[in-house]
């Protein structure tokens, strides 16, 4: 697994590079379009490369992945679920309780506007979520101490 920020040069991202021009159809050019309004409406996303081969935006947590099937380019928002999607982009994986996606055919025409402003959401989502502070375990329970043992008594004592 490789990380790193979004720098063009970085090993994530070159990798990331590598994958848009090894597809060189419609499905590469989905990707790299995608992946420019990413980091248009998060700069400071990181670019990773994870599970063997997938594109992974993140910030404070994974936004979102970027996958290439033959019919499709799916992203997969890991919150989606929970994110507000008033222009209906999400069009995958909507019975699940934590995730939804976008899956983009070839002739597809997705709003840019509001593909940002989804991706401005799971900022928030995560960046919140980090910061709620988490609840201090409930301390155990001191154990008992052990009754220290009675001497035991010799014949000089009796």
């Amino acid at each position: 697994m490789s990380r790193s920020g979004t720098k063009q040069d970085s090993p994530a991202s070159k990798l990331i590079t590598d994958k848009i021009a090894e597809l060189g159809d419609w499905r590469g050019a989905t990707l790299e379009r995608m992946r420019e309004w990413i980091l248009q409406a998060d700069p400071d996303a990181i670019e990773e490369w994870k599970w063997m081969g997938t594109p992974v935006w993140s910030h404070d947590g994974i936004l979102c992945t970027g996958e290439t099937y033959k019919q499709v380019v799916k992203l997969t928002f890991a919150k989606g679920a929970a994110l507000d999607d008033p222009s209906h982009l999400f069009n995958a994986s909507l019975d699940g309780n934590v995730r939804r996606a976008i899956d983009i055919r070839e002739h597809d025409v997705i709003d840019a506007a509001a593909f940002k402003a989804l991706i401005r959401a799971a900022v928030e989502f995560n960046v919140r979520s980090k910061s709620k502070p988490k609840p201090m375990p409930k301390p155990k329970p001191m154990p008992k101490p052990k009754p220290k043992p009675k001497p035991k008594s010799t014949k000089a004592d009796s």
